[in-house]
């Protein structure tokens, strides 16, 4: 493997990060050029949302190629283009083999979620303290139980069920991967519909139900039926905020609405969105993450 370093300011990383992946690159990063220094600036978008800008003032732009001769041609290729303005060549250079399966594995460690309640990926054996493992691997869909939205609402079913309150029918509205609808299954909840609005997460929350031994009913938003004991959403708060009607009409009587994907600061823009048909409240804060609760 052969890595080509550029340069760029930031107003060309879009367009010569488009253009590499036009080159045939195998993959296109990019990373601050001035990390580790004093002109460090620091790039972030809300959680789950796109950035304000794609890169940094300066910015290092590598790409990843098979043969050191598909490098040089695309940085030729690139030299005589006008959008290269501003740009430089920093190097090729050849990648270390690596073993990037156990690399991408070694990322992914089981995850607790109570105390006897873990999230595994496959190339792990489970815990001696899980009790209820719910075997899930990265892929497609979001959901693997890292994410502090994800473990927030994990740990609520797991905490009302073993609480001796019964889940019966439950709702997951924006499934991802499955992972909060695979969890009420397991905690003994007698029907549980998986609904989202891209297909691969239908598909992904379909095939991780297989393989934990759980029957789920997988399908798109307006597959939803009748009423649920719980009602669960972790997507991000301005979708939540669209659909609290729909939601909402949706709790049966004494039921539950646990919703996430919310930051500290949007609880109360989230209360008021839903105050018309539930009160809701802060059941917990983690990570500047916050995951809101309800009854009819």
């Amino acid at each position: 493997m052969v890595e080509l370093n550029l340069v760029c300011p930031q107003e060309r990383v879009e367009v010569v990060a488009e253009a590499l992946e036009a080159l045939d690159a195998l993959s296109v990063s990019v990373e601050d050029a001035d990390a580790l220094t004093d002109a460090e600036q620091p790039l972030f978008g809300e959680p789950g949302m796109v950035p304000e800008h794609i890169g940094w003032n300066h910015s290092r732009v590598k790409a990843l190629y098979t043969e050191r001769a598909l490098a040089e041609d695309a940085a030729r290729l690139l030299a005589a283009q006008d959008f290269f303005a501003g740009c430089r060549l920093a190097g090729i250079a050849e990648v270390a083999p690596q073993d990037w399966v156990r690399l991408t594995q070694q990322q992914f460690e089981p995850v607790a979620i109570t105390p006897d309640f873990w999230i595994v990926p496959t190339w792990h054996e489970p815990p001696a303290a899980a009790r209820t493992v719910i075997r899930l691997d990265p892929g497609m869909a979001f959901g693997t139980g890292t994410h502090p939205t994800t473990a927030m609402c994990l740990r609520w079913i797991a905490e009302h069920a073993q609480a001796g309150h019964a889940l019966q029918r439950v709702l997951d509205y924006g499934c991802g991967s499955g992972i909060l609808a695979i969890a009420a299954a397991k905690f003994g909840a007698t029907a549980v519909d998986a609904l989202d609005i891209d297909t691969a997460a239908v598909e992904s929350s379909r095939l991780n139900a297989e393989a934990n031994g759980v029957t789920l009913r997988c399908g798109l938003p307006e597959a939803v039926d009748g009423r649920y004991q719980v009602v669960l959403a972790n997507i991000l708060a301005t979708p939540l905020k669209v659909l609290a009607p729909l939601l909402c009409a949706r709790i049966a009587d004494g039921g539950h609405i646990v919703l996430a994907g919310i930051l500290e600061r949007q609880a109360e823009e989230l209360q008021r969105a839903y105050a018309p048909y539930v009160a809701l409240q802060v059941h917990e804060t983690r990570d500047g993450w916050i995951l809101m609760t309800g009854q009819a």
